[in-house]
């Protein structure tokens, strides 16, 4: 399982940008218990740093984002023989990946190489997803006679539709980058040499635009998604109203706007817990 005494993960925070790196590349940064605790303690760290406009979720070594969960994890936990014991670990796992779901700012998944199983339901976490198009996508949990269990089977459908997602869930099939971006699974499939460069024209973006408006604009979509559409619209109004009503940021982007300008970013204070 590698040296327990070593970070497996990382935080780093420049300039508006949080990167989060799962550093296990023996290991294809499958997720052990440090792994998973060291995410959910990035994530925490983040959801206080008024000063990120973006979150970026890597993996280190080019072969994989992640594998899903370490198999000698998995043995040592009893996981694989211990029906409460694996319902123990993957709510551990589900508290994560919601923690990283519900985090105010946009979060970009970064794949290059295999997102499986668990590794896909970290990056289903996310708001978006870039990959590269020699990775590897998918969910081979019915290959085992297994079923997810931290999200993938209600994440995916909502990002890919019912039927799509059934078919790669009850199959395992895998998806190279090409067609992961075809069906929106991801936003874009790149080489591998240009994904530093995709996630730039992202996260360059989002950085230099007011904190506050990415807050206020993924609760609408985030939350707003889960309404019918009549209480989704006012639940735009609202937000809306709040973020509009006495904000610097409001007054600069209007006036931005009517002069065609890019509007200076200001992080202001959050609108949103």
């Amino acid at each position: 399982m590698g040296d327990p005494g070593r970070e497996t993960v990382s935080l780093a925070v420049d300039d508006g940008v949080a990167t989060i790196t799962i550093d296990r590349p023996d290991r294809h940064n499958a997720l052990d218990l440090a792994a998973i605790h060291g995410l959910r303690r990035a994530a925490d760290a983040v959801r206080d740093d008024e000063t990120v406009h973006v979150v970026v979720l890597r993996g280190v070594g080019g072969r994989a984002f992640s594998t899903g969960v370490d198999l000698d994890v998995a043995r040592s936990e009893r996981i694989l023989e211990d029906g409460a014991a694996a319902l123990r670990f993957t709510a551990t796992i589900r508290d994560t990946l919601l923690a990283i779901e519900t985090l105010p700012v946009p979060t970009v998944a970064a794949i290059d190489g295999f997102a499986l199983a668990g590794g896909l339901e970290l990056a289903l976490a996310c708001d978006l997803a870039v990959c590269t198009d020699r990775s590897r996508l998918g969910d081979q949990h019915a290959a085992y006679d297994l079923v997810p269990g931290a999200g993938g089977s209600q994440r995916l459908p909502r990002r890919i539709g019912t039927q799509r997602a059934l078919e790669l869930l009850l199959t395992g099939r895998h998806l190279d980058g090409p067609e992961a971006e075809r069906i929106g699974l991801v936003v874009r499939s790149v080489p591998a040499e240009a994904l530093g460069r995709a996630l730039s024209e992202i996260t360059d973006r989002l950085r230099a635009t007011s904190r506050a408006a990415l807050v206020t604009m993924k609760a609408m979509v985030t939350e707003g998604s889960e309404l019918r559409q009549r209480d989704a619209l006012e639940h735009e109004r609202l937000l809306s109203q709040e973020y509009f009503v006495g904000r610097g940021d409001a007054v600069a982007g209007l006036a931005a706007f009517a002069a065609r300008e890019r509007p200076t970013a200001s992080p202001g204070p959050d609108l949103r817990p």
